[in-house]
């Protein structure tokens, strides 16, 4: 595929207190909410570390702290762990059903309790139909929502956008009373799954924090790639990238 040079106008955010590390101030990058987006330049934006919060396509660009990597998973090489494979037995009894990115009123209900479970007190614990919507999609880009489902029942929603290369798991959120079923792992191997059978060549995760306990699951996915902020290497046993 032959890339054009991206010509976007970027801003930098006033520093913020991290969600992640204590004591610690973030800032990110962000591409101009009011100019062109589109899914050929988001796509390249991903392979630059980028993410996308809604309709804000964001790169943490903090000056005091670079811990923050972007991941991806190759899908043709990736190979489930033992833990892995015991998630994919315990689960033996789950299914995939994509559905439009549209607002089901079923998928807003787990998600008000999954938020309630996992951030109390946090600010998306009231989020209106709007903001949620808001939080999940955006118009120039091409998503799914990958419902987990045990017969009739929903158990979780994986929303995954398409990528020219791959797919990006953008946000995930499972019923929050069945931590024995370690939804969350199984909606990302089922998401590289999704990936197999549609071509690509990656899952992206999102961003990887050395230091945040939270973050630690994703270098669990082996072989993995971290953005050092020029480009991709292999993370595994003889890591290719300082951190």
């Amino acid at each position: 595929m032959n890339e054009q040079p991206l010509h976007l106008t970027l801003y930098l955010s006033s520093p913020q207190p991290c969600s992640y590390l204590a004591r610690r101030a973030t800032q990110s990058l962000f591409a101009d909410p009011q100019g062109i987006m589109d899914t050929q330049i988001y796509d390249q934006l991903v392979q630059q570390g980028f993410r996308r919060s809604g309709r804000l396509v964001y790169r943490p660009q903090c000056p005091e702290c670079q811990q923050c990597h972007a991941t991806r998973l190759p899908i043709v090489t990736f190979r489930p762990r033992r833990r892995h494979r015991r998630v994919l037995r315990t689960n033996r009894d789950l299914r995939i059903v994509p559905v439009p990115s549209t607002f089901h009123e079923e998928h807003f209900t787990l998600y008000g309790r999954y938020i309630r479970a996992r951030h109390a007190g946090g600010s998306m614990v009231e989020s209106s139909v709007r903001e949620y919507m808001d939080f999940l999609v955006a118009e120039w880009c091409t998503t799914d929502f990958l419902e987990i489902r045990q017969d009739d029942q929903l158990l979780g929603v994986a929303v995954t956008d398409h990528l020219t290369d791959g797919l990006s798991a953008v946000y995930t959120f499972f019923d929050p009373d069945l931590p024995e079923r370690s939804l969350g792992t199984w909606a990302i191997l089922a998401q590289i799954e999704r990936a197999r059978e549609l071509g690509r060549s990656w899952l992206y995760l999102g961003y990887w924090i050395r230091d945040c306990e939270k973050m630690r699951y994703k270098t669990g996915f082996r072989p993995i790639e971290l953005y050092d902020g020029q480009d991709w290497h292999r993370f595994g046993v003889n890591e290719t990238i300082e951190l």
